[in-house]
């Protein structure tokens, strides 16, 4: 059995403004998943940087994920494109497992696309830093 429903999702209103920046500067051809992030955006809950629960992935938290047939750990920072970098420890918003992520909460679980091929259940273990319970709303 499947279980297709996708979990809520919260936004801050400060990510929420900045993605819709992000994505007027897109066209579909930049950007193939415009549309998955677009629908992310529109089923959100949109609330004050200050009332993001603190379980919440917002832009540029770092996370903690189990891989559940091995239970294998990463951490993984959600960060706008810009601050990409090549050190492995960052997802960008833009790529599918990144627009997946924002506004899930801890305990959640998502499908990660292997390498190869194919798809492996991700956990989200704990959000190790999360720039709104540090108190940091102008980032």
């Amino acid at each position: 059995m499947t279980d297709n429903t996708q979990p809520p999702i919260v936004i801050s209103s400060l990510d929420a403004d900045r993605l819709d920046e992000l994505l007027e500067g897109l066209s579909a051809a930049d950007f193939p998943g415009r549309a998955e992030l677009e629908a992310e955006l529109a089923r959100a809950t949109i609330v004050e940087p200050q009332e993001v629960p603190d379980t919440v992935v917002s832009m540029n938290s770092t996370v903690r994920f189990r891989v559940e047939s091995t239970g294998e750990v990463f951490n993984l920072t959600l960060v706008y494109p810009k601050n990409m970098d090549n050190s492995g420890s960052k997802i960008s918003i833009l790529a599918p497992v990144g627009s997946a992520l924002l506004g899930l909460s801890q305990g959640d679980q998502i499908a990660w696309p292997k390498p190869g091929g194919g798809q492996l259940r991700v956990r989200i273990e704990e959000i190790l830093y999360q720039p709104e319970r540090a108190g940091d709303y102008h980032r």
